[in-house]
């Protein structure tokens, strides 16, 4: 017997075999059930989505002899002749190809005998939008009063070009697009029961890759088994469609989020290098940072996602306006490829775009803030109030200093009629000598970074330093860089467990830890026992996700290499009895954004400030800083 494709042996034959649409099945199994027929059906909707499927099980239901509450039997005599296509009362019609008045005619015509061998004549016209405008009006009088024995099912994927007359004479069901889920549910059972090994991941894949059709995706199908030599790869669907790897888009979204250009290059030439289609690298971007926007917004959704640990991974790289961003820029990305040079140039640009408009993220480093007065006076505002105006430096688990200063951002207004004249103490304030302020910048290296070498070492240390992500698979050490580590770990004085040095063994370590480092920040110090090295800690909420073996083995071993000892790694259930590395952070940054806020309301400059521009303090941007730095 001849090969038959899987769209056209898996066709539905029954409408419990149909996936989706249960807004029509149900209708129309009722209407059959309860002898409440209509006419003349018309069914839109997309390519593939069941259309000519569902006006042939209506077929076989209307002309049934033994139907079940609306449901065919599929094995008497006028159901088998409808599966074949030799039954003499229901009659196709492909309206493509006959689309002129003289083929409608010859329908209307046959249409006033009465059947021969089923209870109704049925006239399946597909895409019948494709009629021309006299057989439209041809079959306006039959189509609103036909003969009892006469039913029209008409299927259409335009029913804008469908004259008005004609919809109005016809009962109308929208069929639906398929879900990803929905398709990849039906595509497992078609393998299963064709005895095909396949990889979920490349299922995944297919289901996405239809677009909501259902044939589309059985074709699809067909196509990455012949591929895959009788099997269902990964890496042979993705060659199939040009689709991108996935461990790719993660790491570029990393490159994005630290701002680096060279970076970005080079990875986005790495993907295009493993022949990935250029719209799908920008779909495939958005895709995935919506599932990033979900975790930063619902951390509880991040279980439901593949690949959890890197999408949590990457929502805390970066902050929710890159997200938002980097989301706008890959869809209008997409948008413009048309547009564009050539697609690669397209994809380049839209990269760029991301680069150059891209926010602060979690792990910028912040830099001076100033407040900027009309007339360009910046300058000297930063060098009249240099105690309002100071450095931002991030809150660490380090106790908060006698001396500080504070810094904030001003959240201004357009300044009223009232306050348009300066005080004239502020005008003064505002203009000091500017050899003062020459001799000021010339002298301070601290504005040019650039200039000082020691703060670019302290830059490439940092680099160096920086996590692992997930999604990269864990080079071996060479014994090079283990006496390296040995020796730095060596010349660092170690800390004794306990509860009060424990966050600052978490700050110390967490650059070795990569993703584990989330599990020690969430972990709470309970006790230690000296003569069984064994360390218990109680594991807060937000380090469940990962209270895995890998990570928990990844911290014992950090830790032994600090302490210089094995030491085992004992977990509890959270009791709320300690606090976490975590939320003393937290707890600590609360009370210098007050500390900071009760420094800028005694103040006098400030307050100066704050009234001129009408304007309040906005707390997050509030920090301490220690006069020792």
């Amino acid at each position: 017997m001849a090969y038959q494709v899987l769209a056209r042996k898996w066709r539905p034959k029954k409408f419990a075999d149909l996936v989706g649409q249960e807004h029509v099945v149900g209708a129309l199994r009722n209407a059959l059930a309860q002898g409440r027929l209509h006419h003349a059906y018309l069914l839109t909707g997309t390519r593939g989505v069941g259309k000519t499927t569902i006006a042939r099980i209506l077929a076989k239901s209307l002309n049934c002899e033994h139907p079940n509450q609306g449901e065919p039997c599929g094995e008497c005599g006028q159901c088998v002749q409808i599966d074949t296509g030799r039954h003499v009362d229901v009659v196709e019609i492909d309206a493509a190809s006959n689309t002129g008045i003289d083929n409608i005619r010859e329908v209307l015509e046959n249409a006033q005998y009465a059947p021969s061998m089923g209870r109704y004549k049925v006239y399946i016209i597909d895409e019948v939008h494709m009629l021309s405008k006299s057989a439209f009006n041809a079959m306006l009088k039959t189509l609103e009063e036909p003969p009892e024995h006469v039913k029209f099912i008409l299927a259409t994927t335009d029913p804008q070009k469908v004259p008005v007359t004609v919809l109005s004479r016809c009962l109308q069901f929208v069929l639906r697009n398929m879900t990803p889920q929905q398709v990849l549910s039906h595509l497992q059972y078609v393998l299963e029961h064709e005895h095909i090994a396949y990889q979920g991941d490349a299922l995944n894949l297919l289901s996405r890759a239809a677009n909501g059709s259902m044939r589309d995706a059985l074709s699809l199908l067909d196509q990455a088994i012949a591929l895959g030599s009788g099997q269902v790869q990964e890496a042979t669907v993705r060659q199939m469609l040009g689709a991108v790897d996935r461990q790719f888009v993660y790491a570029l979204l990393e490159v994005l989020a630290q701002g680096n250009a060279q970076a970005l290059m080079q990875q986005v030439q790495a993907i295009l290098s493993e022949g990935a289609g250029f719209a799908q690298v920008l779909q495939e971007m958005a895709l995935v940072l919506q599932q990033v926007a979900m975790v930063q917004l619902l951390p509880s959704s991040v279980n439901e996602l593949q690949d959890a640990v890197a999408l949590q991974y990457l929502a805390q790289q970066m902050s929710p306006e890159q997200v938002q961003l980097f989301y706008q820029c890959t869809i209008h990305g997409k948008k413009d490829l048309p547009l564009a040079p050539d697609e690669q140039a397209g994809v380049m640009m839209t990269m760029l775009r991301m680069l150059a408009l891209r926010p602060l993220g979690m792990n910028d480093v912040k830099t001076t803030q100033q407040v900027v007065v009309p007339n360009q006076t910046a300058v000297q505002i930063e060098a009249a109030v240099p105690e309002v105006v100071a450095e931002v430096e991030p809150v660490a688990f380090a106790t908060p200093a006698t001396h500080v200063h504070a810094v904030s951002v001003v959240e201004a207004k357009a300044p009223s009629p009232e306050t348009a004249t300066m005080p004239t103490s502020l005008q003064a304030a505002l203009e000091p000598d500017m050899d003062e302020v020459n001799s000021m910048l010339s002298d301070s290296h601290e504005d040019r970074p650039w200039e000082d070498m020691s703060w670019h070492e302290t830059q490439i240390e940092s680099v160096q330093a920086a996590d692992t992500p997930p999604w990269e698979d864990e080079r071996p050490v060479k014994k090079s860089e283990t006496v390296e580590m040995v020796e730095v770990v060596a010349t660092t004085p170690v800390l004794a467990l306990n509860a009060d040095n424990w966050p600052h063994i978490v700050q110390h370590i967490a650059p070795q830890l990569s993703v584990a480092r989330m599990l020690a920040q969430h972990a709470a110090f309970i006790g230690f026992d000296d003569s069984s090295a064994q360390l218990q800690l109680q594991i807060a909420q937000g380090g469940k996700l990962i209270e895995e073996r890998p990570y928990i083995a990844k911290l014992a071993e950090v830790l032994s290499a600090y302490c210089g000892r094995a030491i085992h790694v004992v977990l509890q259930d959270w009791q709320d009895t300690a606090e976490t590395p975590h939320a003393m952070a937290l707890r600590q940054e609360q009370e210098a954004i007050a500390q900071g806020l009760a420094i800028l309301a005694q103040d006098a400059t400030a307050q100066q400030l704050s009234t001129l521009f009408e304007g309040n303090w906005l707390p997050e941007s509030v920090h301490l800083k220690s006069s020792s730095h």
